[in-house]
């Protein structure tokens, strides 16, 4: 079944929700609307489907079809570069075509059923029997008082000759001779005497096209009678019937006015029978207009009403249809079901997939490409922090996964089926920041949402939260996470009362925070409680021997977002991505790569040295060094590639007279590496030469 998302909830948009509800190879997901009053985003509510004001929470892979109905360009064009390329986006002028070819349709059948209505209502609603022939003596009307008089259904009378279901009829003489017979009486086959008039139909050029008898039974007095006298055995019958059912059930007169309920009706309202037998249709009514009234004035069944009744205020589905005698109404008849315990299933089943929706963790350690020391080194940490409660603090350049980090610390622990929220701290101002965060309440500040809003924390309540870009947040705001930090718990904007939270903090930064701590832009208690387990993923040109794998788990990421299928890459390229120094990481490389795969013609396979642009790297400090002669070109590339880097490392360790700390910050590797890299090419006894 295809999941469908209506974004804009007018009229039109009513109408789409109405036409899609109709559809079973469609599933609406969700309404969205800027108006949260809108008739389709109630509509949406009544139905138990899902709603809100933001669509783009709800583009996701899975979903299928976009009507967008706001009749707003710039939402259609949003709406157009959002959207997953197999997610087929439905314009507001078809979805208004299609509005307005269902609201015709609806309009043309409510006429219909009108004027059905009223034909049946004349012709059923009266005593007297009705039949009505063609200029063939075929009967073309049969009313339900016929039916009852001559002891013959409709559906076996309709389209017969009027001589077969009546063997005296004298209709067929009606057509011949175009005269009336007035209050003439009959005797049919089944006894009963009937008084009858019979009139020819005449159209306008006075061409005979049918006839047409009412009639009354003459016996009528003597079945009222008999009728009553069976009444009270009739009374104790239905009411024996009604008591025994486990359905609520209120029956009320005329003239709206509480005859009858069952035990079932005291056991949901809570009223007894002296509270509403003789009273108003009204007296069991909490919140909502009365049905019974409803249905007396249109003589009309309704179904699916929503109410509360009683005074605990049950809320109910109430089914009630009007009591008609003889044609003539006797009252109404409800039945009253209990709906709180599907409201509370339906409350619960949306809260989880509200929980599923805001589940975004989507990575896992298994996910983290590296096969580096420093990586591994990384990676273990990050497990060892996911099994702990604390506040984990992620440091590394921009484009070096720390997100991907926090994912995958959520995934990996005991919160791991609980919320993780994200948050980039230097995407929001300073007011906003501390509204998203903490919540505000009810009339906090001028435009606050009605009822307030929840914050971020507490949305993440029992599970993490990501805080990405710590570094950029306001003095203030650090003084209200230190709070959340030490006492566990958040005060909303607006607020007086603190609220008790448990949430994983997962901060991430790449500003150096013991120098903005220096400068005064981040305060020093706050950074020890953040900094209580840090974790430093480390910049590309510190594990160029991450570059590999990186790349053939890139090729084939961008092979199915550009529908291409690239083998892999030449050793020449690979080199040449070796020795660029990444400024932005891994951002940066799988930039690289698209770019290269982009530009590549269609029958080529491979990314060759000359697929890559130009990686110019001022900074480099491996220019300053002496580079060696050419080798031969019969020595493999992969040992050229390990003779350049031991030569390398011994000309900078000349350079700065053996001193092996200056040498790794010159060529920007950790020193643990440049240790394995000399135990390596066995350049540990270098000296100040």
């Amino acid at each position: 079944m295809q999941k469908v998302l209506v974004v804009g909830a007018g009229n039109g948009g009513k109408a789409i929700l109405k036409i899609l509800r109709e559809t079973e190879s469609l599933t609406v997901i969700a309404v969205v609307d800027t108006n949260s009053d809108a008739p389709g985003i109630l509509l949406a509510k009544s139905l138990g489907i899902a709603t809100g004001t933001k669509w783009e929470e709800y583009i996701t892979p899975d979903l299928d079809i976009i009507i967008e109905v706001t009749g707003d360009d710039d939402v259609f064009r949003s709406i157009r570069k959002s959207k997953w390329a197999d997610t087929v986006l439905v314009p507001g002028t078809v979805a208004k075509l299609l509005a307005d070819v269902f609201s015709e349709k609806e309009n043309l059948i409510s006429e219909l059923k009108e004027q059905s209505y009223k034909h049946d209502l004349i012709f059923n609603s009266t005593d007297d029997g009705m039949i009505v022939v063609d200029t063939k003596n075929h009967i073309t009307l049969f009313n339900k008082s016929a039916e009852r008089i001559i002891g013959v259904s409709a559906w076996e009378a309709m389209g017969k000759n009027i001589l077969e279901v009546i063997p005296t009829s004298r209709l067929p003489k009606i057509l011949r001779s175009h005269r009336i017979e007035a209050n003439k009486e009959q005797m049919l086959e089944n006894g009963t005497k009937i008084i009858t008039t019979r009139v020819p139909l005449l159209d306008e050029s006075g061409k005979s096209v049918g006839a047409f008898a009412v009639f009354k039974d003459i016996t009528e007095v003597v079945n009222l009678a008999e009728e009553i006298t069976n009444l009270k055995s009739i009374q104790v019958m239905l009411q024996a019937i009604i008591h025994s059912s486990d359905e609520a059930i209120s029956v009320v007169d005329e003239n709206g006015r509480g005859t009858l309920i069952n035990p079932a009706y005291t056991r949901l309202t809570g009223l007894k029978e002296d509270e509403v037998i003789g009273k108003p249709a009204t007296a069991d009514i909490s919140e909502g207009e009365s049905i019974h009234m409803q249905v007396l004035k249109t003589r009309r069944t309704f179904r699916g009403a929503k109410m509360r009744v009683g005074p605990n205020k049950k809320e109910v589905i109430v089914n009630v249809a009007p009591i008609i005698v003889d044609g003539r109404l006797q009252g109404s008849v409800g039945v009253i079901h209990d709906m709180s315990e599907i409201q509370s299933l339906t409350r619960e089943l949306d809260r989880a997939r509200q929980i599923i929706r805001t589940l975004e963790a989507k990575y896992l350690f298994d996910d983290i490409i590296g096969v580096s020391e420093e990586m591994e080194i990384a990676i273990g940490q990050a497990k060892l922090a996911a099994q702990t409660p604390a506040t984990i603090l992620l440091r590394g350049e921009s484009g070096t996964g720390k997100e991907l980090f926090a994912h995958a610390i959520h995934n990996g622990s005991d919160r791991k089926y609980n919320k993780f929220v994200r948050v980039n701290c230097a995407a929001l101002s300073e007011s906003l920041l501390e509204s998203e965060l903490f919540g505000y309440e009810e009339g906090a500040f001028s435009g606050a949402r009605r009822g307030g809003k929840r914050g971020l924390f507490e949305e993440a309540n029992n599970g993490s939260i990501f805080l990405d870009e710590i570094g950029e947040i306001s003095l203030g705001t650090q003084a209200k996470l230190l709070r959340v930090l030490q006492e566990r718990e958040i005060m909303k904007v607006g607020g007086t009362k603190p609220l008790p939270i448990n949430v994983r903090i997962i901060a991430a930064t790449n500003v150096n925070l013991e120098k903005a701590i220096m400068n005064g832009n981040f305060r020093e208690d706050l950074y020890f409680r953040l900094n209580r387990m840090p974790i430093h993923i480390s910049p590309l040109r510190n594990r160029r021997e991450d570059i590999e794998p990186l790349c053939k788990f890139l090729i084939h990421k961008l092979n199915q977002e550009y529908g291409r299928n690239i083998e892999g890459i030449t050793e020449s390229a690979l080199t040449k991505l070796k020795l660029y120094s990444w400024p932005g990481n891994v951002r940066e490389l799988e930039n690289i790569l698209g770019r290269a795969m982009i530009f590549m013609k269609l029958h080529e396979t491979w990314i060759d040295f000359s697929h890559l642009p130009e990686l110019s790297d001022p900074g480099d400090k491996i220019g300053e060094i002496n580079l060696p002669e050419p080798m031969s070109m019969k020595q493999p590339l992969s040992e050229q590639v390990e003779a350049f880097e031991a030569n390398v490392l011994k000309e900078t360790l000349k350079h700065h007279k053996g001193n092996k700390t200056a040498a790794a910050k010159s060529l920007g590797i950790s020193i643990r590496s440049l240790y394995y890299k000399l135990e390596k090419y066995h350049l540990e006894d270098i000296s100040m030469q």
